[in-house]
C-alpha cells in the first residue's frame, strides 16, 4: 500500500515535534514519523533504532504506533519503555544507535505529547524536521520490510552510570526531591537509594495527569510544595524536575529558588577548575552576571540560541564541557555525555555542594546582586510571532540600540538589557529583562512596552514578578 501522510504544520517545531493529541497529533503521525525518519535513518546506512517514552496517558500508545512505522522501514527497534527522557538518550550512546526518538510532551499541559529525535547521536532538528513533512506528504519513504522488535531495561545501567560520577564523599546532605509525577518515578527512588544523605521523594509516582503541579521547575508557583517541605524539614537543598525529567530546579536551605542561571555559575567554577579556559555555554535569556563569573574564573563564556538540540550542536562545535539554559536544561560533556540530563545535574551538584563549607543560600547570596524579571510569556499566535520580532529588530537596528540578533532580540542598555523572543514551543513571545536597581529595571520594562506597542501588541503582565538576581 502507497504511503503519504500530511502532518498538522504547527507540529512540526524547530527542535521537536509537539502538538494536542487526537487533534495536531495522532497515532497516524506517530506511525508516520516513525515511517519517514526511519527512511533516513536506514538511507543513512543504519539498522538500530532506540524508542523510549514518558508517563503522559497518551505516551504507550503513540509509542507502539512509532514502532510500526520504524520497523515497517526494516530497522530493529530497542524498546526501553517508560522512563525520562535523559534514559533513552543514554541508551542511543551506550548502544550506539542509529537513531533514538522519545514519545514525551516535556513541559507542556496534560494533554499534549511529542517526540524529540537523535540521528547517529546528534540532535534531529530544524531543517530535518521539516524534511519529515516533506517525505510523508511525498510518500518518499523506503521500500516496505520488517524489522525486529526486543525490549531493554536500561535502568539499572543508567542509575549506575549516574551514581559513578558521585564526587561528594560520604558528606551527610538531606535533600527533598520533587519528582513531580514525571517519568523519572521509578530511577529517582533507585537513585537516591544509592546517594549518601537522607533523601525524601515528593510526588514520586509516574502520572501524566501530573496531578500534584504543572510539571515545569522554571516557575514558581509549582516549586512552592518544594520550597514548604525545605524549610519544614530544615533540608540543605530542593530538586525538581519537568515531565520527562531533562530539566531541573533548584531551590537553596532557606527555600529561595536558584534560576538556571545562578545553577549555571555553580556547576561552571566547578568544571572551569580542570578545564581551564573552556567554553561555557548560556542562552540569550542568561543573566550578565553568569557571563561576567565565567569570565571571572577564567572560562570563556559564549551566549547562544534557546534550544536544547541547538545548545548540544554548538557544545559540540566549540568542545564546550558545560552548558546551560535558564529552564533548567543543563548539558555536561565533563565525564558525561552532552546531553540535558536533570537528574546527572542533580548529582553533580549534590556533590558541589557536599564539598563546600557555607550553605547553598550563602553561596547564592554572595553573587553579584541585580534585580530581573523571570521570563514572561505572553500570548502571540504562532503565525505573528515571528513577524513581531522581525519589525522590532528592524526599528532597534534604525534607532542604532546595541543589540544582538542571536535568538529574538537583546538589547545592552546603560539600564541593563532586555528580551523579546519567540518561543519555539509554543504561540507566545517571551520578555525577560534584567537591571542594577528597581528603577533601572522599570525603564527597560517600558522600553520592551514601547515596542510591542509599536507592533500592535498590549503589555506583558509584570507585575509582582520582579526577582532578586
Amino acid at each position: 500500500m502507497l504511503f503519504t501522510h500530511t502532518f498538522n504544520p504547527t507540529s512540526l517545531r524547530e527542535y521537536d515535534i509537539r502538538g494536542i493529541v487526537g487533534k495536531s497529533l495522532t497515532s497516524q503521525d506517530a506511525f508516520a514519523i516513525g515511517r519517514t525518519f526511519g527512511s533516513v535513518v536506514s538511507r543513512q546506512g543504519g539498522k538500530t533504532v532506540v524508542t523510549g517514552y514518558d508517563g503522559r496517558l497518551s505516551s504507550p500508545e503513540l509509542e507502539t504506533a512509532l514502532v510500526e512505522g520504524l520497523i515497517a522501514c526494516g530497522l530493529d527497534v530497542v524498546r526501553v519503555g517508560c522512563g525520562p527522557t535523559p534514559m533513552l538518550y543514554f541508551g542511543s550512546v551506550s548502544l550506539q544507535a542509529d537513531g533514538a526518538v522519545m514519545v514525551t510532551g516535556s513541559h507542556n499541559p496534560a494533554d499534549y505529547n511529542g517526540f524529540k529525535m537523535m540521528l547517529a547521536g546528534k540532535p534531529f532538528f530544524g531543517p530535518q524536521i521539516q524534511e519529515l513533512g516533506v517525505l510523508a506528504k511525498a510518500g518518499d519513504v523506503v521500500p516496505p520490510a520488517q524489522g525486529l522488535i526486543r525490549g531493554l531495561d536500561l535502568r539499572t545501567a543508567y542509575i549506575r552510570r549516574l551514581l559513578k560520577d558521585w564526587d561528594g564523599g560520604e558528606k551527610f546532605l538531606k535533600v527533598v526531591w520533587d519528582n513531580g509525577n514525571s517519568a523519572a518515578g521509578d530511577v529517582l527512588q533507585k537513585l537516591v537509594a544509592g546517594l549518601p544523605g537522607e533523601h525524601t521523594v515528593l510526588n514520586g509516582t509516574i502520572d501524566g495527569t501530573f496531578p500534584a503541579h504543572h510539571p515545569d521547575p522554571t516557575v514558581a508557583k509549582n516549586l512552592e510544595q518544594l520550597i514548604s517541605e525545605v524549610r519544614r524539614q530544615k533540608a540543605d537543598i530542593g530538586l525538581a524536575f519537568d515531565g520527562d525529567a531533562d530539566r531541573v530546579g533548584v531551590v537553596d536551605d532557606q527555600g529561595e529558588i536558584l534560576w538556571g542561571d545562578q545553577i549555571l555559575i555553580l556547576l561552571a567554577r566547578d568544571v572551569l577548575k580542570t578545564h581551564p579556559g573552556a567554553t561555557i555555554i548560556a542562552d540569550v535569556k542568561a543573566s550578565q552576571v553568569l557571563f561576567d563569573e565565567v569570565e571571572k574564573v577564567g572560562g570563556k563564556p559564549l551566549m547562544w540560541r534557546t534550544g536544547h538540540s541547538l545548545i548540544k550542536t554548538k557544545m559540540a562545535e566549540t568542545s564546550s564541557p558545560l552548558a546551560g539554559e535558564m529552564s533548567g536544561h543543563i548539558f555536561f560533556a565533563d565525564k558525561w555525555y552532552g546531553f540535558d540530563d536533570a537528574l546527572y545535574a542533580a548529582v553533580r551538584l549534590l556533590g558541589i555542594l557536599a564539598r563546600q563549607d557555607k550553605p547553598l543560600s550563602g553561596i547564592k547570596e554572595a553573587l553579584p546582586q541585580t534585580v530581573s524579571t523571570p521570563e514572561v510569556r505572553f500570548d502571540c499566535d504562532d503565525t505573528r510571532k515571528f513577524k513581531v520580532i522581525e519589525d522590532v529588530a528592524a526599528r532597534l537596528r534604525h534607532e542604532g540600540a546595541d543589540v544582538s540578533e542571536i535568538d529574538g532580540v537583546r538589547v545592552n542598555t546603560p539600564d541593563g538589557w532586555w528580551l523579546l523572543r519567540a518561543s519555539n514551543t509554543q504561540a507566545v513571545l517571551v520578555v525577560r529583562a534584567e537591571g542594577p536597581s528597581e528603577e533601572a529595571l522599570e525603564r527597560l520594562k517600558q522600553a520592551v512596552v514601547a515596542q510591542l506597542a509599536q507592533s500592535g501588541l498590549s503589555s506583558p503582565d509584570f507585575s509582582g514578578n520582579n526577582t532578586g538576581h
